[in-house]
């Protein structure tokens, strides 16, 4: 028996995972656990997770495996703080530091974090330590879990080492490297300058412009072609570094942006205006249109019939969709941890098969993440003992009864906090962790983000449906079991637009209903879509059934478990406190059902919404 650990760490998104003799047994991202969103410390108690998910100790593992090579990133660091000096001495004044305390030793750092998780053992008997490369991790956590036996690999994020983009080869159990785009030319660094100007986050409020595109207009997008972005027929790009401020300073754009859109970078939490909104859908197009483009190179180039992406790009689920729709592949396959928090995956399985030498089989059909419920369990037993303790009213239902009760309520407008199974491993919500709604609520995409997220009432919601019923609402008839492609509802599912309504704008279209199912429409009739599969999520399949049985619609609305700047909740404690502190209806932990309405306030809760940074 091989057990191999992989960690990411130190950037954002940090967790770890368990691969034994190939197969992955544990996931999970430090968020979850210390409750700090894109917590990027060293993931102490994913760790613990996975090794007891394993039944093993430190001392029983063949490897660590860490996803990139720190000395190679602080090259990068260096040498762009020369190229660009002395403009770049204040950005180099705040960074070195840290790197000089702590991340240029590294290696020692993660020696001395992993003896804190033992007792007794010492340095020497420490498993040994691999480095693999950020971007080989992040094709690895792509290719290697996918169902092709043949695959082009194309990986795309801020950056890594020196990699921003990069394309792979993967046949069998080899992934041979083809060619690379370097630092600072990033589409994922230009997309989080757009992100950073409109008055989001970086690293979390990307998904935000995404959602945002649809209410705007591509008016800068010639602009973008014009000055930011020189992009070649292949798909490779330059940037245009004269606009932007992150190999110089501590922001990511600069007046000379400024003066391009007509105007400082939006404050965070400030009114949103048709600027934005149309920067958000011009970014969207040229994103898209970089990855078609990329796309097409990777399949002319190595003759592949299908595709992996990782990366925090593959993020990117609208241009996953045109690359599916309108690119040359037969199949894509996309890591749902395809950020950094997937190449903990990615490193642990190319030590596998790289380091080892393990052979590797694929199907064609079914990949290897397990549905991505690779976190932590809970029993019937474990929340009842929970919820006695808190003095919560409760009702422990039979399997068939709390489907039924669930699907009623939900039929009814009820909103339900949905705790089941496995944690989910990646950015996504999938039916372990989910809050779900009627889709067929005209008013629920509203009611959700207002009362319950308590976040911006543009942003839009997925439908989770049945697998055998995709194509009966969207057009599409493959394959989504991670939420990251996006397709349109039918046509004859969309409902007609009066003159009146036509005549609105901006996050006025909210308002206008678009089909039969208005709670997962957005506003250009798109759907991000998670398929539900019988053998992947039984429960959760059971539920939409039910609910069909019921209403004759096999979608509902999915979306993840927490509130606004809160990580996913993690255990029954968690979703519990989100739930008393939100205007869900229900709560739904395994077997026992909780309602809102016999609940007693919690004791000692102060003003919860100071908790979480808002994202």
């Amino acid at each position: 028996m091989t057990d191999i650990l992989g960690i990411s760490a130190f950037y954002h998104d940090s967790a770890a995972c368990l691969l034994r003799d190939g197969e992955i047994i544990a996931a999970a991202q430090e968020e979850r656990f210390n409750r700090k969103k894109h917590y990027s410390g060293f993931p102490s108690e994913s760790v613990r997770y996975c090794l007891r998910e394993g039944g093993i100790s430190l001392g029983d593992l063949r490897y660590v495996a860490f996803y990139d090579k720190p000395l190679v990133k602080f090259e990068r660091l260096l040498e762009t703080y020369l190229a660009f000096a002395p403009h770049g001495l204040r950005s180099f004044v705040t960074a070195m530091p840290v790197w000089l305390k702590e991340k240029l030793f590294q290696k020692k750092m993660l020696q001395t974090e992993l003896l804190a998780l033992t007792d007794g053992l010492k340095k020497a008997d420490l498993p040994p330590l691999l480095f693999g490369e950020h971007h080989e991790s992040h094709a690895a956590s792509a290719f290697y879990p996918s169902p092709f036996d043949t695959a082009a690999v194309l990986c795309m994020d801020g950056v890594g080492e020196w990699a921003t983009t990069s394309a792979w080869l993967g046949r069998g159990s080899e992934l041979t490297p083809l060619w690379e785009m370097p630092f600072p030319h990033s589409l994922g660094l230009l997309y989080a300058a757009f992100t950073y100007y409109a008055g989001f986050k970086i690293n979390s409020g990307e998904y935000k412009v995404m959602g945002l595109a649809p209410y705007g207009q591509p008016k800068y997008v010639q602009n973008i072609y014009d000055h930011l972005i020189d992009l070649k027929p292949d798909g490779t790009f330059r940037l245009n570094m004269d606009y932007f401020d992150y190999c110089t300073g501590l922001t990511m754009t600069n007046r000379k942006f400024d003066a391009l859109f007509g105007g400082p970078p939006r404050k965070p939490e400030t009114w949103l205006t048709q600027r934005e909104m149309d920067l958000a859908r011009s970014i969207q197009e040229v994103t898209e249109e970089v990855m078609l483009r990329l796309a097409r190179t990777m399949h002319r180039e190595t003759g592949a019939e299908n595709l992996c992406l990782a990366g925090g790009v593959a993020l990117n689920c609208v241009g996953n969709g045109r690359v599916l729709r309108e690119g040359p592949f037969k199949g894509l396959w996309i890591q749902p941890a395809a950020g950094d928090a997937g190449g903990a995956v990615g490193v642990a399985l190319k030590a596998w098969h790289g380091l080892e030498g393990q052979p590797r089989r694929a199907n064609g059909r079914d990949d290897a993440m397990r549905g991505a419920l690779l976190g932590p369990s809970f029993s019937n037993e474990e929340i009842e003992r929970f919820l006695t303790k808190q003095g919560a009213p409760y009702v422990r239902l039979s399997d068939e009864a709390l489907v039924d009760r669930v699907a009623q309520a939900l039929a009814a407008g009820k909103i339900i906090g949905w705790f089941q199974g496995r944690m989910e491993f990646g950015p996504r919500a999938l039916g372990s962790r989910s809050m779900i709604g009627d889709a067929r609520s005209s008013e629920m995409q509203s009611v959700m983000n207002l009362k319950i997220k308590y976040r911006e009432s543009f942003r839009p919601f997925a439908p989770s449906v049945l697998r055998e019923r995709v194509a009966d609402y969207f057009e599409m008839n493959t394959d989504s079991p991670y939420m990251l492609l996006v397709a349109p509802v039918l046509e004859k599912r969309r409902t007609e637009i009066t003159q009146e309504q036509e005549r609105l704008w901006g996050i006025e279209l909210l308002k206008v209903p678009r089909s039969d199912i208005p709670a997962v429409t957005h506003i250009d009739h798109s759907a991000r879509i998670q398929t539900v599969h019988e053998t992947t999520h039984p429960r959760y399949y059971a539920l939409l059934k039910a609910f069909e049985a019921k209403t004759g619609c096999g979608v509902i609305v999915n979306t993840s478990f927490n509130v606004r700047g809160e990580p996913i909740v993690c255990s029954p404690a968690d979703a519990y406190r989100c739930f008393m502190r939100t205007e869900l209806d229900l709560l739904v932990l395994e077997n026992c059902v909780l309602e809102k309405t016999q609940q007693k306030p919690l004791v000692g809760d102060g003003d919860w919404r100071k908790e979480f940074e808002l994202d």
